[in-house]
């Protein structure tokens, strides 16, 4: 078993000074919730190459070991009389052990049952017992359950991790198999966010988050390099070097768990957090709890007995930053100023005389609430100007307005909005999502496939089996049926898998000259929005002028493609064959990288083609050659006005693809022109 880094010489300061005052906001953050769990766990987010992995698996070294029942799988409190196993009941004198807490692993492409557990297949078979065999979240019990990018996370693990984590319990009902256990852990994360946001609903739970960057002073770069030369020359000299330190750190850490008991949140100080979390518009009351019980494991930790404004202010400055995003391209922070606006400068009044609880004090006596209700909301900016709803007549086709063809000029999208669906056809075998039909480890069941390993099909795993028992010498009624492994049948399911939306953008003059750009970056900011929750990969390109550009290679960070479409300049000339040519080389490139991984082409024009020579004709043939592919591909059209000349509605004919006017893209607009329509009918009739 390797050696591992230790957590003190990861941190890089030393942790047992009083109050901790070398302790960076990601070691910190670990240890309050390790003082107390009820936090929710810590995400870490931060550039590749800054040692979050490595700090999350030294973590377990320096917690405290847990005492369990030598034969309980599922590691329950031998002092909580509350908590039962299923490996039990437990004598009082049945055998105890301490052990170190586990820090367990979930691999982003886990099956179900791995992490939920199973039916014990070779028990079953071997000797026709039905068994349950525990996955990684029993074993995560007291302990830590570590997923590395959890932002990648498929979405049927996310939902079983939310379900944990909301009861503190796992349930289990398959394959014959009826179990609950308990399943209380510490959940990290870590991310990339290059590689794409983490979904809302898993954001929340967790209740701390750091961002994490490397050093930019030479000397403290230089250290890091030198303590990991170090170590991979020697890893047990140098473990021991800091043994002591790592000792020193799960005393302190014990302590404060002790000391938890004796720390006071005082009405004053809980009415302050309640003003902090209202005044930075914080959702719902999670951000409350949460930031109370750090500031009292923080208080606990700096050895106070009762909760301060520097607890507060701790605690804030990691439960509240990534709870103040309003969609998933809000940067999370937090505005440091404001907060010690809020917490002023005068101490914390003390706690009332039990005797007059009616008495107001403190802030609540000027009238300020929890939910901020006496201070106005700021209005919100009205639109910069309303989408005009018709355009001028059209210019000639292969003609660009002669603004067109001057400076360039850049426009900001509108307020996204509810797209309408867009999916690959047929069914593919992509990783888990929520575009496109697919073949998956989750949804309903639609076969059967031989296999061993995945959900047991038993009704199909007997009928294979049925039909060999003559040969296997089972020829009487009542024998116990011979089932091999050759016979086991693996259910095979229907659900939804993500896609590589790829947008092809028109970004010429004949698109800004007519004002129609706003609303083009309105539809595709609102369709990157929609591929952010249905876990797409993304990519845009963007073709002007003389030629087209990859603005964004494919990525899982929709958080950047929006930010390139928000500075996509437009203006010059329509080189739409160059777009079909950049979209058809990228389709293929990727295609080659993940064949599995199923594009959708959204091409966003208005169908004009007046770049270089004999522009029309260059944009049908390179039509055609895009339409070889047999890529689902939509044409999202931007003409608009009573006067069209159908251009992309043609286009969208040689793709053989969907055409889709940019006022139908919105899913709203469309079920309401749905409706006004049936109506009328219904008048007339």
């Amino acid at each position: 078993m390797p050696v591992q880094y230790p957590f003190s010489a990861v941190l890089g300061c030393d942790t047992t000074a009083s109050g901790g005052a070398g302790l960076d906001d990601m070691g910190l953050a670990l240890i309050l919730t390790t003082i107390v769990p009820e936090i929710g766990g810590v995400l870490i987010r931060g550039e590749k190459g800054t040692a979050k992995s490595t700090t999350v698996r030294a973590l377990a070294d320096v917690l405290p070991p847990i005492e369990v029942y030598a034969a309980d799988r599922f590691s329950i409190d031998p002092a909580d009389p509350s908590t039962s196993s299923p490996d039990g009941p437990f004598d009082a004198d049945a055998e105890t052990l301490r052990r170190p807490v586990r820090l367990v692993e979930l691999p982003v492409g886990a099956t179900e049952d791995r992490v939920l557990g199973s039916l014990h297949l070779e028990r079953a078979l071997a000797e026709g017992k039905v068994e349950y065999e525990p996955g990684l979240l029993a074993r995560a019990h007291r302990g830590i359950l570590y997923v590395d990018e959890v932002n990648l996370l498929h979405d049927h693990l996310v939902d079983l991790l939310l379900d944990a984590s909301a009861m503190g319990r796992a349930t289990i009902e398959r394959d014959g198999v009826s179990v609950e256990h308990a399943a209380r852990f510490v959940l990290i994360g870590t991310m990339n966010p290059e590689e794409g946001e983490l979904r809302p609903q898993l954001l929340d739970r967790f209740g701390l988050t750091v961002e994490v960057a490397a050093p930019r002073d030479p000397a403290l770069r230089a250290e890091v390099v030198r303590r990991r030369i170090a170590y991979d020359e020697n890893p047990t000299a140098f473990v021991a070097k800091y043994l002591a330190a790592d000792r020193a750190l799960t005393e302190r850490i014990e302590s404060a768990r002790q000391q938890l008991a004796e720390v006071r949140l005082t009405g004053p100080a809980l009415l302050k957090i309640a003003e902090v979390c209202a005044a930075f518009e914080v959702d719902g009351l999670r951000a409350d709890i949460v930031t109370a019980r750090a500031a009292v494991a923080h208080a606990a930790w700096n050895e106070r007995d009762e909760v301060t404004k520097a607890d507060i202010r701790r605690a804030a400055l990691l439960a509240l930053p990534h709870r103040r995003r309003r969609n998933p391209f809000d940067a999370p922070g937090l505005d440091e100023a404001l907060l010690d606006q809020i917490l002023g400068d005068e101490e914390l009044p003390p706690e009332p005389p039990e005797g007059n609880p009616d008495e107001p004090t403190g802030p609540s006596a000027q009238g300020s609430d929890l939910d901020g209700g006496d201070q106005p909301s700021e209005p919100t900016d009205s639109e910069a100007g309303e989408l005009p709803g018709n355009d001028a007549p059209p210019t000639p086709e292969g003609a660009d307005s002669p603004a067109s063809q001057g400076a360039e000029s850049v426009v900001s999208a509108g307020t996204p909005f509810r797209p309408k669906l867009l999916s690959v056809r047929g069914i593919g075998e992509g990783a888990a999502g929520r575009r496109s039909r697919a073949i998956a480890t989750s949804g309903r069941r639609v076969g059967a496939v031989p296999g061993d390993s995945g959900s047991l099909h038993l009704v199909e795993t007997l009928k294979a089996a049925a039909a060999k028992q003559p040969a296997r010498g089972r020829r009487r009624p009542g024998e116990r049926v011979d089932v091999r492994g050759e016979d086991l049948r693996i259910a095979q399911r229907e659900g939804r898998e993500a896609n590589l939306v790829l947008f092809c953008v028109d970004a010429s003059g004949s698109m800004a000259a007519r004002k129609r750009m706003m609303q083009v970056k309105t539809a595709v900011l609102s369709l990157l929005m929609d591929a952010y929750r249905r876990r797409d990969k993304v990519g845009l390109i963007a073709f002007r002028g003389h030629g087209a550009e990859l603005v964004l290679p494919p990525t899982h960070s929709v958080e950047i493609a929006a930010a390139r479409l928000d500075a996509m300049p437009a203006g010059g000339r329509t080189p739409l064959a160059e777009g079909l040519l950049e979209a058809t080389r990228v389709l293929q490139r990727e295609r080659l990288r993940d064949p599995r991984l199923r594009p959708l082409l959204v091409v966003v024009t208005d169908g004009r083609a007046t770049g270089g020579p004999d522009a029309v004709a260059r944009s049908r043939t390179a039509a055609d050659h895009l339409a070889a592919l047999g890529v689902t591909t939509v044409v999202v059209d931007g003409e608009s006005g009573p006067l069209r000349l159908g251009l992309a509605r043609t286009l969208a004919t040689h793709l053989m693809a969907e055409h889709l006017p940019v006022d139908q893209v919105d899913a709203e607009a469309l079920t309401g022109s749905v409706r006004r329509h049936t109506q009328n009918l219904n008048g007339a009739a």
